[in-house]
């Protein structure tokens, strides 16, 4: 519900700030002082276009913000909104959200949800679920045809049902898709799978081992330094182990060896020397260790050139495969796989394809039949429908009026089963729903949102609101011109009809009736007033005094007989409010 709005530097109105309660409240004033401009600023924060002739004179910007709290209908709607956009930032944001907008004199305008800028289409998609307003706004939901179809079936009961036949509809649309696929055009469906089976023989040919391009430079790179390898290797031994050579030089392992002896003598006499004598014994060791690997290592040093040229060949083609498939061997063999399991998809199209054909038929025979089990339900409850909001519009002066549920269906070939026929169809089933009306006798009944004027619109919107309670989810409904063309005794009946719907939604009504205003659950005046050649708008929550004089100022009368009559109002509506609540 509209918890407060706040409003500045807009059309004739300042700076104004209003608390609005639950249940009915209502909004009067003399023609001209700005009720329908706090209708338009409502508008603007659902979504509504911008214009810059809405900023006060003099002013540089308008600001509107309202806060709205969440009931357990629209949490269920709007979180999931809020959250897509990110635009939670605490725990407060799943019971209230703020909705402004700014508008500049210079033409730009902004919208922001909890203080984040958004786009104004989902401005609008988050202001739909929370206010209807019904009369001179455009702002209508039941005048779009495709919500007329929501409503219906909620009233009816239905969206379980649906629920399983959009199941069914989505599920067919991913076979629907994967047909497609596979009716590509055969020649280049061929091309593909002759070059998959290139990729995949290629690849297999190889017989590519993980790591092998690595072992193999590894072993190239000894092979073509083996004469270097040889001569250092033969070099190290030398020194360690000693050879036929020039000089009386002593092989280190020898004199290593010796350090070691002559290190265990000197620890006997000094055990402090114990350390550095374990030191000497343990390089001694490590020094024979190495003098043996360098041997058994010199022994395989060899020169092998036709070795040398299979492992260049062999990592030719294993750098070939990696510059077409992969920069490793690893994803060059994942390519390949990859290759094999598209290939045998193309291989399998045909018979893949008869088996997507036969459930493609299975769903849309499963689809018929549930869209004719709802399209049955859809007719027998639109007739009582129309039957209640028939009733509904006979009180509120509109005895004349016509009311239907119109249900068409257009056949499709690639629709639904539903006896012998095939229909267009989508997750809602085959019916297009439209409600329609005549207004005057010997007129067809045509769409709704053709038919009627201003104030027709509101009492029409008004008896659907009425009947369509428990299916309508949005929490805040607002009425302007409610009244127009009806008189008192109306007023009293339509004052009543609010009240009662109040008791589910929160009702904002800007009327001109007092019969109609003695229903409020709060009052609020609308005046008009000049400070330094300015007009400006206020407004004022209504006290019982102040609304007995409201309401006698409304009768167009004076003294006290006016005010008479406007104690027997409200009398009259607590009367009748306290009978329907018993």
């Amino acid at each position: 519900m509209l918890e407060e709005l706040r409003i500045r530097n807009f059309a004739i109105i300042d700076n104004l700030e209003l608390e609005f309660a639950t249940g009915l409240n209502v909004i009067t004033g003399e023609t001209g002082a700005g009720k329908s401009i706090i209708v338009d600023a409502v508008e603007l924060l659902l979504g509504g276009k911008a214009d810059n002739s809405m900023v006060r004179s003099g002013q540089e910007k308008a600001i509107i913000e309202g806060v709205f709290r969440f009931n357990k209908i629209t949490t269920s709607l709007i979180i999931p909104i809020l959250e897509r956009e990110e635009l939670l930032t605490s725990d407060d944001d799943k019971q209230f959200v703020t909705l402004s907008r700014e508008i500049r004199a210079n033409g730009r305008s902004s919208a922001r949800i909890n203080g984040v800028t958004v786009k104004q289409d989902i401005m609008k998609e988050v202001g739909d679920l929370l206010v209807d307003i019904h009369g001179q706004s455009e702002h209508l939901s039941l005048f779009n045809p495709p919500h007329h179809i929501d409503l219906l079936d909620r009233y009816a009961d239905l969206m379980e049902i649906r629920e399983a036949l959009r199941t069914v509809t989505h599920n067919l649309q991913g076979v629907r898709r994967e047909i497609r696929e596979l009716m590509q055009d055969k020649a280049a469906l061929q091309r593909r799978a002759e070059a998959l089976k290139h990729t995949v023989e290629e690849i297999d040919s190889a017989n590519l081992k993980a790591g092998e391009d690595e072992d193999l430079k590894a072993e190239r790179n000894r092979l073509a330094n083996s004469e270097q390898l040889a001569k250092l290797v033969t070099e190290a031994t030398m020194l360690l182990n000693g050879a036929d050579t020039a000089d009386d030089q002593s092989p280190a392992v020898d004199m290593l060896m010796r350090v070691a002896t002559i290190m265990s003598k000197l620890a006997t006499i000094d055990p402090d020397l114990g350390d550095a004598a374990e030191l000497a014994e343990t390089v001694s060791t490590q020094a024979q260790e190495l003098a043996l690997e360098l041997a058994g290592y010199g022994d395989e040093v060899e020169y092998d050139p036709v070795r040398l040229n299979e492992i260049e060949e062999r990592l030719e083609v294993i750098n070939a495969l990696k510059r077409r498939y992969g920069m490793t061997i690893e994803l060059v063999l994942e390519t390949g796989e990859k290759a094999r399991e598209e290939l045998d998809g193309i291989e399998n199209s045909e018979e893949r394809l008869e088996e997507l054909r036969a459930k493609e038929t299975e769903m849309l025979k499963q689809i018929g039949d549930l869209a004719a089990n709802i399209s049955k339900v859809r007719k027998s409850i639109g007739e009582q429908l129309s039957k209640r909001v028939v009733q509904e519009l006979k009180d509120l002066r509109m005895e004349r009026t016509r009311f239907a549920v119109a249900l068409e269906h257009t056949e499709d070939p690639e629709g639904c089963f539903v006896n012998g026929k095939r229909y267009k169809f989508d997750y809602t089933g085959i019916d297009h729903v439209e409600f329609m009306m005549s207004a005057n006798p010997g007129e067809p009944l045509r769409p709704l949102a053709k038919v009627a004027s201003g104030g027709e619109a509101a009492r029409i919107m008004l008896a659907l609101k009425r009947v369509l309670t428990q299916a309508d989810q949005t929490p805040t409904l607002i009425f302007d011109e409610v009244d127009q063309g009806i008189g008192g005794r109306v007023g009293t009946v339509v004052g009543e009809k609010l009240w009662e719907l109040a008791g589910t939604h929160q009702v904002l009504v800007v009327t001109h009736l007092p019969q109609l205003a003695g229903y409020a659950d709060k009052h609020y005046r609308v005046k008009k007033s000049i400070r330094n050649n300015h007009t400006q708008t206020i407004v004022s929550a209504l006290n019982d005094d102040e609304r007995v004089e409201e309401l006698s100022d409304m009768l167009g009368a004076t003294g006290e007989g006016s005010k008479q009559s406007a104690l027997e109002i409200l009398q009259e509506a607590r009367g009748k409010k306290q009978n329907i609540t018993q």
